[in-house]
């Protein structure tokens, strides 16, 4: 069979802009530009927030703890650390799940899925569902995705070492159940009787991020009205500390664990290990309407690419960062213009907070009216839930109006010239559209964007 091929150039079309555009295959193709959706149906706004993390479970005293420049970094006391070379982390203590976890499954579930469950719980509370609600809603209709990039790691670990100093007769039957990545959304699911689409994205640090994207096009595709997604991540343990430290990722400077964290700055030497979980409760403009709820704010869009450059290293270059961004853009149906607030993924690696600048430059040609800040310097990077942590800081700059502040900013990158990082200090600022920007091993980038919402 022959293949039939134009001559003509390509033509792409991004945000109202032309560009023609010379393929090798010379194969003709149209990328035709989103405009903002305008359909009830598949608008989708926040109505609901849940997490947990180190400055406790409830997000307004989060928000409060990040705008005050809080460091949520301190050394590890869950276990010794003598025998690695770093011994700090953004560890939640004192874990409160008491009306949100029956006290006979809490005593046996890894901490990953405690999180997903505390916040998915907390996520439906804030937006006005509780149990009489929950029965009003048709189940079918109503989906989880909550996503881990490790999953249930201290039963994995446990498992393990029964098997090797005990044998296989030894090894909980919650091991696999409690282990896989799926379940903390599954028991979510069977807790309230969601009966809509239900897995688990493990995109490693873009896990959240992917989760919500994925979300928002099953309600855009008419697949459900409402969907909790999230990510949840508990990896503060022997293995997951040895597992980074040998990935030589983490950040070693014990003299001082607070400014550890410290995202563009030339002195930094890695990154600061958190945990916790972020959950949205994101549905149809019509449902929320319907139910007369609260909206947050509203998900304008989001991308996914992929570097396809290194298991562990980001292209220097940025370009499958940029690409998504672009894209994300494009799927929001705004301009660059409209943005102008950027929560970045900013981890303090040294390869990684470049490359991530040279993606924003790249996209965004006037960086004067973007602020741009990192969460990470305050509450570490907690991995698959990082993304669903961010967001909530988003929506909380878009609800108050306040930006917080970037810690450990002392020395910047040539390359971060001109662009506010709100160095040490929380910043005044109405955002008009936002980024929130995750990226994981693998080479897995995100790109969300959130916007207040406007009839």
């Amino acid at each position: 069979m022959k293949s039939f091929t134009s001559r003509q150039p390509t033509q792409h079309i991004l945000n109202g802009n032309t560009q023609t555009l010379r393929r090798r295959s010379k194969t003709r193709v149209a990328v035709i530009s989103m405009a903002r959706e305008t359909d009830p149906k598949k608008r989708v706004v926040i109505t609901g927030m849940g997490l947990c993390s180190v400055f406790g479970n409830n997000y307004d005293n989060y928000y409060a703890k990040l705008l005050a420049g809080e460091s949520g970094v301190a050394p590890i006391d869950r276990f010794d650390t003598i025998d690695f070379p770093t011994k700090f982390a953004a560890q939640i203590r004192d874990f409160d799940s008491e009306g949100y976890i029956d006290k006979k499954n809490d005593r046996r579930l890894d901490d990953c899925l405690r999180y997903a469950l505390v916040s998915g719980n907390k996520a439906l509370e804030d937006a006005g569902l509780d149990s009489a609600a929950i029965e009003t809603l048709d189940k079918q209709r109503v989906g989880v995705l909550v996503g881990s990039g490790m999953g249930g790691l201290t039963v994995f670990q446990d498992g393990v070492k029964a098997l090797v100093q005990k044998g296989p007769k030894k090894i909980t039957p919650f091991f696999i159940p409690y282990a896989i990545t799926n379940m903390g959304g599954a028991m979510l699911a069977i807790e309230k009787g969601f009966m809509g689409p239900n897995y688990s994205i493990s995109t490693a640090c873009a896990t959240a991020n992917y989760a919500f994207h994925a979300a928002a096009n099953h309600i855009r595709n008419g697949d459900a009205e409402m969907m909790i997604a999230g990510g949840s991540e508990a990896p503060i343990i022997p293995v997951g500390l040895g597992g980074f430290v040998a990935c030589r990722a983490l950040s070693q400077n014990n003299g001082d664990p607070e400014g550890a964290s410290r995202p563009w700055d030339k002195s930094r030497d890695g990154f600061v290990m958190g945990e916790g979980a972020g959950v949205l409760v994101m549905e149809s403009l019509e449902s929320a309407k319907k139910r007369g709820a609260r909206i947050h704010a509203e998900y304008l869009g989001g991308a996914i690419t992929c570097d396809a450059h290194h298991m562990t290293d980001p292209r220097a270059d940025g370009l499958g960062v940029s690409s998504c961004i672009e894209l994300a853009i494009n799927d929001a149906g705004i301009t660059v213009s409209d943005i102008n607030y950027i929560n970045a993924h900013a981890t303090s690696t040294l390869v990684g907070d470049v490359a991530e600048v040279n993606a924003v430059r790249k996209v965004f040609k006037n960086v004067e009216n973007v602020k741009m800040n990192a969460t990470k310097s305050m509450i570490g990077h907690c991995l698959g839930a990082a993304g669903g942590m961010e967001a909530i800081a988003c929506i909380m700059a878009i609800k108050t109006g306040m930006l917080h502040p970037t810690l450990n900013q002392h020395d910047l990158e040539p390359i971060v010239e001109g662009i506010d990082t709100c160095a040490n200090q929380k910043k005044e600022h109405q955002v008009t559209a936002a980024i929130s920007n995750s990226f994981g091993f693998g080479g897995h980038n995100s790109c969300v964007i959130f916007a207040p919402f406007e009839e």
